[in-house]
Formats: structure tokens, sequence, C-alpha cells
């Protein structure tokens, strides 16, 4: 697991439609085994694979996308949003019911929401779909499958659900291989669109059985204030050479008496990227070693670093224990002006009116926040961002999973489409309206009408796109041009590790953040990093790096 320090860094990529992902790992090797119930160490079938293929309904981005996975820009939006599925899919289909996860307040009912009708008019059908706030999310999917009460199609929990997950799925899900595998996922344009990268998460004892919640490949490293950095005399991150010198920046961006620190909440992931630390493990291709990422020496130096900033005051004060379920307030003290740098995933930088963009040109107009690049001669990007979590489909006959597929290609229609603009903005001149520049503007009624979340049950044709900055868009794109070409693979996207899948983001994710953080304020010297390192092979670690060698050796045979 890649985790921010103190946040878990996939708490972080939870709003926002994802932008592009091309397939940066390496190509997979041919699985062994037989798939049965018992969870077991395998490498991931490429042939499971859907064959990903560009969708185009017929927009013209203002800034190009790339084959490596750098996302289109858009400046403005269509006038006449065009339709990405035809007809009415689940005309004469029975009501599709789902469960996902929510991080809005829940949204309007069907009777009050002008949104919802509208989908289901174009859908020629019915989804009954219950948004569970996340943070209770873990609580219901375990009251689910306590009751056998399993939706259609429901989201699996980001951190924690069943022990072996490979035996739920294939007791539970439907197995989408003939449905989705190779050139069958052409009947289904919109998740054809989804790159490659993001479906290997979804392979489990062979078989295909998730539909991948699309992101960004990389989740990026966090946002920065240009300007007080260029205050500062850094006009260009590539000014800051080594980690070193980002230490004396911080310095000199700490202003207790202005009431303005250098970094709010957290920045290790930052500075493990930028020091060349492996976003989670690091493969030798030559030997089939997996060393985990606490290990390595770059790792290390990245906490050491964050300990020597925290030593010189460099934290805004209280904020390095704030908890994922406290990111907006921790991420408002960034936005009000308190801070330099804050971690945040990107798609939250140009979220409709409560990006960073929006916030902070409401607050002050010489705020300039703008994506952070990892710096030095051995920065790297982590693969960290490749799929917020899987959707997935009860078992049921093969016409019922053709329907609810049918629905998940209407949920993925791709930016500036009238599915994905019922699903963003809602009705025109209902929910939203159009700005001088013609873009959508959410009414009162529209910002909780789009609060249902229909994104969570497939996601749409990456693109980057503002209605408040033409220049965010410009820096989105250009990190992302930056970045893309820094991705180092994640190895265990190609490799199943029945312990890494049950403990990596749940026990082993917790066990590490909070020994960093008492590591990184000084409650325990850092000798105890040692011992952290110990802790974490012997309850989880250990077993997974040998699941993850066998995998690679039956890879090879």
């Amino acid at each position: 697991m890649s985790s921010s320090i103190p946040i878990n860094r996939r708490s972080l990529f939870r709003l926002g439609a994802g932008v592009g992902l091309g397939l940066a790992a390496a190509p997979l090797l041919a699985a062994c085994g037989d798939g049965g119930t018992t969870a077991k160490a395998e490498a991931k079938s490429a042939s499971l694979l859907p064959n990903s293929a560009v969708r185009n309904i017929g927009l013209k981005p203002d800034l190009q996308g790339t084959t490596t996975g750098v996302p289109q820009g858009f400046f403005s939006y269509p006038a006449k949003p065009l339709r990405a599925t035809k007809g009415t899919p689940l005309k004469g289909a029975e009501p599709i019911s789902a469960t996902m996860e929510t991080f809005s307040p829940p949204p309007p009912a069907r009777g009050k929401n002008a949104a919802w009708q509208q989908i289901e008019k174009l859908l020629g059908g019915r989804v009954d779909i219950t948004a569970v706030p996340a943070d209770d999310y873990g609580t219901k999917f375990s009251t689910m499958v306590a009751s056998d009460s399993l939706p259609d199609l429901f989201m699996y929990p980001e951190s924690g659900g069943v022990d072996n997950k490979a035996a739920f799925l294939q007791a539970t899900c439907a197995d989408l291989t003939p449905f989705l595998a190779g050139d069958k996922i052409k009947d289904y344009p919109n998740l054809a669109a989804i790159p490659k990268g993001a479906w290997q998460a979804a392979i489990f004892g062979g078989k295909l059985y998730g539909l991948p919640i699309a992101r960004t490949g990389t989740g990026g490293a966090g946002f920065y204030r240009h300007d007080l950095f260029a205050e500062a005399g850094v006009t260009d991150l590539d000014q800051i050479t080594d980690l070193d010198r980002f230490i004396e920046l911080c310095k000199e961006l700490t202003r207790p008496k202005k009431d303005q620190y250098a970094i709010i909440a957290g920045a290790t992931t930052m500075l493990a990227m930028s020091a060349g630390a492996p976003g989670g493990w690091r493969l030798d291709a030559k030997t089939g070693k997996f060393t985990v990422d606490l290990e390595t020496p770059e790792y290390r130096q990245a906490v050491e670093t964050a300990r020597n900033l925290y030593k010189a005051g460099c934290y805004y004060p209280g904020t390095l224990q704030m908890s994922g379920a406290q990111k907006a307030q921790y991420t408002d003290m960034f936005k009000n002006g308190k801070g330099a740098y804050v971690y945040d995933g990107m798609p939250t930088y140009l979220a409709p009116g409560v990006g960073y963009i929006a916030a902070m040109k409401a607050i002050d107009t010489t705020y300039d926040p703008r994506p952070f690049v990892p710096f030095g001669n051995d920065a790297v990007t982590w693969m960290d961002n490749v799929a917020l979590q899987n959707t997935h489909i009860k078992k049921a006959s093969g016409d019922r999973v053709k329907q609810i597929l049918t629905f998940a290609d209407f949920a993925a229609s791709p930016f500036g489409s009238e599915e994905y603009t019922l699903i963003n903005y809602g009705v025109e001149g209902t929910d939203f309206t159009r700005d001088d520049k013609g873009n959508p503007a959410l009414t009162k009624q529209g910002t909780q009408d789009v609060t249902v979340p229909w994104k969570f049950a497939a996601s749409a044709v990456p693109a980057i796109f503002s209605a408040d900055s033409e220049q965010g868009v410009r820096h989105v794109h250009d990190a992302f041009t930056k970045m893309i070409p820094m991705m180092v693979p994640d190895p265990t996207l190609q490799y199943s590790s029945p312990t890494w899948d049950s403990k990596g983001s749940g026990s082993l994710g917790t066990l590490k953040g909070d020994a960093l953080k008492d590591i990184i304020a000084g409650r325990k010297p850092m000798s105890a990093y040692d011992q952290l390192v110990k802790d974490y092979l012997a309850k989880g670690g250990e077993q997974a790096r040998g699941e993850f060698e066998e995998a690679f050796q039956k890879g090879k045979k």
C-alpha cells in the first residue's frame, strides 16, 4: 500500500472524475494454477484483460493527450453534448440495484431529483442506487455480505472487506471474462476506453471479476503555493535540487508570526517520490526479489527528512495528527493561506466551486496554487492511482449480467457526452445554468442532485476540464506531462498475493501509518524505524513477499 503520512493516500483520490492512464506496467505474464476457491499467489494473465480502445464521440481537445497516459485538456464545455450510448439500453430490464460509497451529503431521492429522473429516462429503466457515507461503507458491506443481501452492483470497500477476497469473488460475483476479455468488450465502447492498466487489479483466481473505477495512474504529489515559493526565490520546482534544499526552502516558508507554515498535514509521500523510493514494492525483474518500501534506504531518507522538517517547526501545529476524516479541515487551512504545501490527490484541484483553483481565487486573487511535481535527480512518480477501487456484479444469468454491464457502460460515458453531463451536472435549467463562457455552473438544486454516486458504477473517459480556470487546466496538463514519464510500474498489479490483498490496505497500512507519525513527530526515536520494519514484515509483509515471489516464478513457467 502507498501511504501518505498521516493520511492514507487512497482517501485523497475519492472525488472528481479520473484523468488518464496508459498501461505503464510491464507486459503481464501467463497465469498458472486452476483458480480454485483457495486464494493463492499467481501471475495474472494478459489474456484476461479487455482490449482498450480510444473513445471519441467527436470532441476536439484544446490540449492533446498522449499514448503514454497524459489526458486531453478542455477549456470549455460542449454547447450541445453528444450521446455516447444508443436508444434506451435498459428498456424491458428489471430494476437494477446498486450500492456505492459517497463522499457527499445524502442525495435527494428520485422523486425530488431531476437528474436521476432524466438519467433513468435515457436508460429506459430503473436503477435503485444506494449512497452510503464513506466512513460507514465498510460496515454496510460487511452487513450485506453477512445477510446475503448484496445488490446487483456494488463497490468493494477501499479498505477492509473480506479475508479471502478471491474466494469471495468466485462464490458471490459474476465472472466477467466471457463478456469483457479481449475484443469481447467492444459491445461496451465506453468501458473499453478504460486503460488496460486499470483492469489488472480486477483479476483474481485467473478470472476477471471487477469493473475498475479508473483514475490517473499517478495521483500526483500534492499542491503548493507558487506565489509563496516565488517569494522565497523558487520560481521553478527544478530549482529544488535535493531533499536538503527542500528543507532550507521550508524553513524560509515557515512564518509563525503570520500563522503560516511550510507544510499542512503531511509530505512523506512527496518526499519519498523525490528520493526515488518505490510506491509499495520494488521488483528486481532479473531475480524476482520483492522489496517493500520500508526496507529501502530511499524511503528511510524520506522519513528522516520529514522528521527533520517537523523538528524545525515547518509543519502547521497539530495537522500531522489529522486523520482522513479531517481532510476538509486541513485542506481548508491551506486554501485559507496557512500553508505553502499540502498533500492531496489531483482530482480535487479543479473540482467545480470547491477545488483549489476556485476556492483560493475566491479568498485571495494573489494565491497561486499549482500541482507539485517530485524534485531531484532521483525523483519518480508512483503508479498509485490506477483505480480508486473495483465494482462487482453479483452472480446472475448471462442476460442479466449483460444488462448490468450496459448500465455500467452508460455510467462510463466520456467527458462532454449527454450522459456525462447528466451524471456530473444534472439537467440544464434546473441543476445547472451556463456562465458567460458557456460552461455549466451548478445551481443550489444541482449541488444536491449530482451527489448520487453514478460515477462509482464505472469511470468515464479521462479528461481535464475546469469552468473556473483555463490556466488551471494547463497546470494539470503540464504536471501530468512531466509526471507520467517519471512513473514507475507497480509490480503488485501483475501478481497476486492473498496476504497483501487482505492486509496491504488494512492492518499493515494502519501499523505503518501510526508508527511513522510517532517517528516523524519525535515521540519515538529514529531507531524505532528498524523495529517498525521488523513488525511490518512479521505481521504479514514477509508472507506477502513470499507470495509475490512465488507468483513471479509461476509466471516464468
